[in-house]
């Protein structure tokens, strides 16, 4: 079994973008209306975070249903997201020290999407 996130956005053309520019990655567009994209992939190291525009996928509500865990592999590459993040959306908990030798932080980014971000020392 594999999890993959499926985030809702508006403007998933544009939002994907944005994210691409938080992680890297490429772009898969997986389905367009005329010049609106309604679902893509991004591709980061092997993993995949599915988008939807919110026309496609017809949210209920916006919110925070759902957390992204992100176990990310360098503290360079996770201070880097933390503070991508931070700078366009609510920081929920600060970056701190975590028992399991490494570090956590909690952020919301512009979309309402909330990733739980973690760094773990070897």
């Amino acid at each position: 079994m594999i999890a993959q996130p499926f985030i809702a956005v508006e403007n998933c053309k544009d939002e994907i973008k944005y994210y691409q520019s938080v992680f890297g990655g490429e772009i898969t567009i997986l389905r367009k209306q005329g010049e609106e994209v309604l679902n893509a992939d991004l591709l980061v190291d092997g993993a995949s975070l599915k988008f939807a525009d919110t026309k496609a996928a017809k949210p209920v509500q916006k919110g925070d249903y759902v957390r992204v865990f992100l176990k990310i592999d360098t503290e360079e590459a996770f201070r880097k997201i933390y503070d991508d993040f931070a700078s366009s959306g609510t920081v929920q908990t600060e970056v701190y020290e975590a028992p399991f030798n490494g570090l956590l932080g909690i952020v919301t980014d512009r979309n309402g999407v909330c990733w739980v971000l973690s760094y773990y020392r070897a």
